[in-house]
């Protein structure tokens, strides 16, 4: 797969809570960095985004007395897995590793700002039709394909990518480059979502082979 000058990069919360030792850590988390820093000078286009809550977001266990981070609950927008507190704005868990170095980056979209509703897509709201803007940034920029990496492969990466193809847009995971969570099986689902709505999962060995 070979990279064009309307291909971008779209770099999903890289961010401390969600690297070894941080509130939300994923496993092996601080792995993509270095992968994504051997990538990102192959595209022209680098693009951001920033998990950034405010305090008591509802999305934390901590606002739901009794419930624990992990559970599932209803909120008006449907189903949402409670965390626990993470990349609260301003905080040091909510800067980006301090290995990510993409000072060439065109786009930081922030998502996660309204306390009321969780944002794991780039797209849109978990209420899967507020949109965050970057749809339109892309459109407007002449920006045609998405190739993502980041964490966590089986959310906030993978929600990103299903809602690049329900827009049309080609999308493709470099898997080496992304880590999962693996809640209840969450991997499992999201690559049969994958699967059907035609994204395409490679890695960086093909991408630089092919460059």
């Amino acid at each position: 797969m070979k990279i064009t000058p309307t291909d971008a990069l779209l770099v999903i919360d890289v961010q401390n809570d969600f690297c070894p030792g941080g509130a939300l850590a994923v496993t092996g988390g601080d792995e993509v960095v270095p992968i994504i820093q051997r990538i990102a000078p192959l595209f022209d286009h680098v693009i951001l985004t920033q998990d950034w809550h405010t305090p008591s977001h509802k999305s934390f266990a901590s606002a739901h007395p009794g419930k624990h981070p992990f559970e599932q609950i209803e909120l008006s927008y449907g189903p949402q897995t409670l965390w626990p507190d993470h990349c609260i704005q301003g905080s040091p868990g909510a800067e980006f590793h301090p290995d990510l170095k993409l000072t060439q980056a065109e786009l930081i979209l922030r998502k996660g700002f309204r306390p009321e509703i969780d944002s794991y897509s780039a797209f849109f709201e978990n209420d899967r039709s507020t949109p965050t803007g970057l749809a339109g940034y892309l459109r407007e920029r002449g920006l045609t394909r998405i190739f993502l990496a980041g964490l966590a492969y089986d959310y906030c990466v993978g929600f990103s990518a299903l809602d690049a193809r329900r827009l049309g847009l080609p999308a493709a995971i470099l898997r080496d480059a992304c880590r999962a969570i693996d809640l209840n099986g969450s991997v499992a689902r999201m690559e049969s979502e994958f699967l059907a709505a035609s994204v395409d999962i490679i890695d960086s060995v093909s991408l630089i082979r092919a460059a």
